[in-house]
C-alpha cells in the first residue's frame, strides 16, 4: 500500500523573475528550482534572494518562499564571484607555494590588493604562475563545499591547519556551530555564500602591483570582460601607513580587536587612533602652512565620498591651520547651485543635484578669482525652500592670513576651478579606508563602513530609517562613481577618515536599526548582510571616545557645530 511519504510533496513558492507563483517539489535545491523553471538571466545564475535573504544555489527549500534569481549584475552576485575566486586564489598559492600566507587586505584600483608572507619578493614569473594553476583550478570545475559543524570542530580543524586568524576570529565569535567550506583538499572561511563550483569564474586576472598582487574580477559594467586597472597609488599608500600602523599596535584582524576590547584595552586603542588622525590633520595643516608662505595653497580644496566625515575634518583642520597662523574662511558650494529650473536632469527625469553642472561654475569661478586679487565680493545665498539664488550683504574680503575652504563632492574635479592657478590650490581627499580585516582572506569594504555611518546618522539627524538609507544608497554609490572617484588621484594629501576601533562602536547604534527593517522588503538583504558582518565584532561603549573625533559627527556628541 502507499504511504503518504512514499508521494512527492509539492509546495508552492513565489518566483521574482517570472511573477507568479509555481508549484516545486519539497526539498529541492535552488539550482533544481531554477532548471525547473526555465528562467534565463543575462549571465549564469550564481545565488538567489530566499525571502530576501542571499543563499547559495544548494539550499534546500521545505516551505513556501519568495525566490529571487541572481547573476554578476547584482551586488550579491558579484559578492559571491569574488569571495570564491579569492578561494581560487588560495589554493592556487597553496598548491605552488605551501605554507605561504596570503592577506587579502582591502580592494583598489577596480581590483583587490593582496600580499604574501612577509619577507617575499613577487616576481612576474610567480604572478604567472599563480595565474596559471588558478585558470587549472577553474577548468577543473572542482566544486565548493560548504560544510557546518561545532565551533569547537571548526576551532581544531583551523588550528590543525595553521590559520591564526581563524582561530582568533571564531575564539571571540561565541557561535555554538560555524560553517567554513572545502575546495579540493583546502579548507577555508567565508562569512557567506560561494558559487557552486570553480568552474563558474572564468572570467579574472593576478597582476603583480605595488609589491603585491592585484587580483582582478570581471567588470561591473561589462561581466564578461576583466576589469579594467585604473591607477590608485595614493590610495594605495593611505592603505598600506594604516595597514602597518595595524601590524605595529598588533591589531590586524577582527579576532585581535575583539581580544583588546575583552581585555579591556580598548580606552588606550582609542587614545592612540584619535592621535594618529590628530598627527595627519596637523601635517597637512603645516604642509598647507609652508605651500602658503611661499605665495600658494590659498584655496583649500576637500572633496570625498558620502559619510567619510569631511565636515568634521574641516572644522579639525581649521584648528590646526590656526595654530600655524592661518585664518580660514569657509564658503559652501552650495550657495552657488543654479536656479532650480536651470538644474539639470538625471536619468529618472529628477533634479540632479550632484551633477557638476548643477552649480553656476562662472559665477563660483569669477567670485573666487576676484577674492584672490584682494577684491571685496558679495556671496550669494541660495533659498532652498524657493530654489533661488539671493544677494543678502554676505560680503567677504581675503586678508594676507587668510585661505580659504571649500568642502564638496567635485572639489577635486578640475572643472570646478579651471580658471585658478594650481599653485594656488590645495587639494585633499578624504574617505573611510578601513584598514583593519576579518581575518586573512575577509577584508572589510570600505563601502560598507560608510554605509553603516550614513545609517546611524540619517536616523539621528534626518529622521530616516535604515530601510530609507539602504534604498538610497545605490544611487549615492552611483554619483560617486561619477563625479568623486575618478578624480581623487588629483589630491595633494589624502586623509583616512576611519578608526581602528570604530565598527566595534557602531554596532550599538546599528544594529537596533537594521533589525527594524520589515523582511518583506528588497532592503532586508541588505540589512541581513550587514547585521551578519557586525556579528564578528564585539560592541564598544562610546563614552572614551572624544568629542572633536569624526565619528562624533555620526553618533553625536561633538563639540563642533554642523
Amino acid at each position: 500500500m502507499e504511504t503518504r511519504k512514499d508521494i512527492d510533496k509539492n509546495i508552492e513558492i513565489i518566483s521574482q523573475d517570472l511573477g507568479h507563483r509555481v508549484k516545486v517539489k519539497e526539498g529541492s535545491s535552488l539550482k533544481e528550482i531554477y532548471q525547473q523553471l526555465g528562467i534565463r538571466l543575462s549571465y549564469p545564475i550564481l545565488c538567489a534572494r530566499v525571502n530576501n535573504k542571499t543563499e547559495e544555489l544548494d539550499y534546500r527549500v521545505y516551505n513556501p518562499k519568495q525566490i529571487e534569481f541572481i547573476d554578476i549584475t547584482h551586488p550579491s552576485g558579484m559578492r559571491a564571484y569574488v569571495r570564491s575566486l579569492c578561494f581560487v586564489l588560495y589554493k592556487a598559492i597553496e598548491d605552488i607555494m605551501p605554507g605561504t600566507r596570503l592577506r587579502i587586505e582591502h580592494s583598489v584600483s577596480k581590483g583587490y590588493y593582496c600580499g604574501l608572507g612577509d619577507r617575499i619578493e613577487i616576481t612576474p614569473e610567480m604572478v604567472s604562475a599563480i595565474k596559471k594553476r588558478m585558470s587549472e583550478i577553474v577548468d577543473a570545475d572542482y566544486a565548493f563545499e560548504r560544510i557546518e559543524c561545532p565551533t569547537a570542530d571548526a576551532l581544531k580543524l583551523f588550528k590543525e591547519h595553521n590559520m591564526p586568524d581563524k582561530v582568533a576570529l571564531l575564539e571571540s565569535s561565541r557561535t555554538l556551530y560555524t560553517i567554513y567550506y572545502k575546495l579540493d583538499n583546502l579548507i577555508d572561511y567565508y562569512y557567506s555564500c560561494l558559487v557552486p563550483s570553480t568552474g563558474y569564474l572564468k572570467v579574472f586576472d593576478l597582476i603583480k602591483y605595488n609589491g603585491g598582487l592585484l587580483l582582478l574580477p570581471p567588470s561591473e559594467t561589462d561581466p564578461s570582460r576583466v576589469a579594467e586597472v585604473v591607477r590608485q597609488e595614493k590610495m594605495l599608500e593611505a592603505f598600506k601607513e594604516y595597514v602597518n600602523f595595524n601590524h605595529i599596535v598588533g591589531l590586524s584582524n577582527v579576532g585581535n580587536l575583539n581580544q583588546a576590547i575583552k581585555l579591556r584595552k580598548a580606552t588606550d586603542l582609542i587614545k592612540v587612533s584619535e592621535a594618529l588622525h590628530e598627527k595627519k590633520i596637523a601635517g597637512i595643516a603645516d604642509e598647507i602652512y609652508e605651500r602658503n608662505k611661499n605665495g600658494g595653497a590659498r584655496v583649500i580644496l576637500i572633496s570625498g565620498p558620502s559619510s567619510s566625515g569631511k565636515t568634521t575634518f574641516s572644522k579639525r583642520l581649521s584648528i590646526q591651520l590656526m595654530t600655524n597662523l592661518l585664518v580660514p574662511v569657509t564658503i559652501s558650494l552650495d550657495n552657488y547651485f543654479v536656479n532650480r529650473d536651470q538644474t539639470p536632469l538625471d536619468d529618472d527625469g529628477e533634479y540632479d543635484y550632484e551633477s557638476l553642472y548643477a552649480l553656476d561654475l562662472k559665477q563660483f569661478n569669477h567670485d573666487i578669482e576676484r577674492l584672490l586679487a584682494g577684491e571685496e565680493v558679495d556671496l550669494p545665498t541660495y533659498n532652498f525652500e524657493t530654489g533661488r539664488r539671493m544677494y543678502r550683504g554676505n560680503k567677504l574680503q581675503l586678508k594676507s592670513s587668510n585661505v580659504l575652504i571649500l568642502e564638496g563632492i567635485h572639489a577635486l574635479n578640475p572643472e570646478l576651478t579651471p580658471q585658478i592657478d594650481d599653485m594656488y590650490k590645495y587639494k585633499i581627499y578624504v574617505s573611510a579606508l578601513t584598514s583593519i580585516s576579518i581575518d586573512d582572506h575577509n577584508w572589510v569594504p570600505t563601502g560598507d563602513n560608510r554605509l553603516l555611518r550614513r545609517i546611524i546618522r540619517d536616523y539621528k539627524y534626518r529622521g530616516y530609517t535604515a530601510q530609507n538609507s539602504i534604498a538610497r544608497w545605490p544611487s549615492v554609490r552611483r554619483g560617486e562613481e561619477k563625479w568623486i572617484f575618478p578624480y581623487q588621484e588629483n589630491a595633494d594629501a589624502m586623509f583616512n577618515s576611519s578608526l581602528l576601533f570604530e565598527l566595534s562602536v557602531l554596532k550599538r547604534h546599528a544594529v537596533p536599526l537594521l533589525n527594524a527593517v520589515p523582511r518583506d522588503c528588497s532592503e532586508y538583504g541588505e540589512a541581513n548582510r550587514l547585521l551578519k558582518f557586525l556579528d564578528f565584532f564585539l560592541p564598544l561603549t562610546e563614552h572614551e571616545i572624544p568629542p572633536t573625533s569624526l565619528l562624533r559627527e555620526f553618533l553625536g556628541g561633538s563639540s563642533f557645530k554642523y
